[in-house]
């Protein structure tokens, strides 16, 4: 068995209407110290946005969950959050907030591929 570190992550929430509080999984935000990682993977589902908002502005949406990608990949991308570690951009992109993209609550597990799992719970909790 190969050596699994720790991880945390959660899930990005869209939520069309704040004042509703309805909401679906969009995306799964993951950090592993003990790999320095932070990763994200994103899938919209248009035809669940509109159902709960017929005028939701699904480009608006996008650049949310775009933006979120950028701050993961760190560079030039993460704008302001550039120069910081993989903890800190994941502690920022974690902190509670009130918009339409909001993550939800911090799991914990042990994997020997952050980057594997990832894709994983992208596709057992937001496909």
């Amino acid at each position: 068995m190969s050596e699994r570190d720790v991880f945390e992550y959660a899930l990005l929430r869209v939520v069309p209407r704040v004042e509703r509080g309805e909401c679906f999984n969009a995306g799964v935000l993951v950090y592993c110290r003990a790999k320095s990682f932070v990763g994200v993977r994103t899938h919209l589902d248009e035809t669940k946005l509109l159902a709960l908002d017929p005028e939701a502005d699904v480009a608006g949406v996008r650049a949310a969950l775009r933006a979120v990608e950028g701050v993961c990949a760190g560079g030039k991308a993460a704008g302001q959050a550039a120069g910081d570690d993989a903890g800190r951009r994941f502690r920022w992109l974690i902190a509670p907030r009130s918009t339409v993209v909001q993550p939800g609550p911090v799991h914990t597990g042990l994997t020997a591929d952050p980057q594997a799992e990832t894709e994983r719970l992208l596709q057992l909790l937001v496909r």
